[in-house]
């Protein structure tokens, strides 16, 4: 009999959740649920669990943070054999916590979850950094903070390689100390979900898969109902699906939310070409 003392929240309740009691593993496992009808999410946490426990001894007998960690990423990465997904990157599997944990691949941001839930249950409060293009973890520490890179088997990163890393993604500026800094803010754990279900639509809108590109957007909508991007996304993915009503509904409502965005022209003419001649925006 599944094991039903660890349970997955309802998605009906967590748009009207502060950001501090969204459930994060609980909810990636509530994401994976659409896709995986049958997931155990106890087994899921029993495992995790059982990283944890194995780790107890050693960690609670290291007195420093960073060797703390150390510690979790060596049973993680090298012993458990957690690594990134290198040859599939974009496989969705890797951004479904139940197929990570199962096959121990995933995508930056899902080997993150594994990484700062283990270490949460033992007591070091590990983050999440939404690094341009490549999700990063953190840990406070005396001098600072400790950044790494779960992706690469918990490597930590230095200042110059995180300046370089995110050189990449501001159009060839380096970024000074104060925008380091903030670039290296923890990520909230709304922001993290959402993205996960950002790299999940990005993956089944490139395939074609438009059925579970809608359902990714609004997903995205039920945990930030503010988010126009997915709004627009779910519009464009029921258009691909011949949901029209569906399409003019949620396309409309991206114009009045956004009329002045950069795809607003084109959005107008899907609407055009759906019958339902430019909108009237309020």
């Amino acid at each position: 009999m599944p094991d039903t003392r660890f349970t997955l929240p309802s998605w009906n309740t967590l748009a009207g959740l502060a950001d501090a009691d969204l459930p994060l593993f609980a909810t990636a496992l509530l994401i994976a649920r659409d896709e995986y009808p049958e997931l155990d999410p106890a087994r899921c946490d029993r495992l995790l669990q059982a990283h944890a426990d194995h780790l107890r001894t050693e960690v609670s007998a290291i007195g420093e943070w960073p060797l703390k960690v150390a510690a979790i990423n060596h049973h993680l990465f090298n012993e458990l054999g957690y690594s990134g997904d290198h040859d599939a990157y974009y496989d969705p599997r890797n951004s479904y916590l139940n197929e990570v944990v199962a096959r121990r691949l995933g995508n930056p941001i899902s080997l993150a979850l594994v990484q700062m839930e283990v270490s949460r249950r033992l007591g070091l409060p590990l983050e999440g950094i939404s690094f341009p293009g490549h999700f990063l973890v953190r840990l406070p520490v005396e001098e600072g903070v400790l950044v790494m890179d779960p992706f690469n088997g918990g490597r930590p990163l230095g200042v110059d390689e995180l300046r370089e890393r995110a050189r990449s993604n501001l159009g060839g500026r380096t970024p000074d100390d104060q925008i380091l800094a903030r670039i290296l803010d923890p990520a909230p754990h709304r922001a993290i979900l959402v993205r996960i279900l950002r790299n999940l639509h990005g993956v089944y809108a490139e395939a074609g898969q438009w059925d579970r590109a809608a359902r990714s957007a609004d997903r995205i909508l039920t945990l930030a109902p503010r988010q126009n991007d997915a709004l627009r996304d779910r519009g464009m993915a029921y258009l691909h699906l011949g949901h029209d009503a569906g399409a003019r509904s949620d396309l409309a409502g991206y114009l009045q939310r956004e009329p002045d965005a950069d795809d607003a022209t084109q959005v107008r003419d899907r609407l055009v070409g759906l019958g339902s001649g430019r909108p009237r925006l309020h």
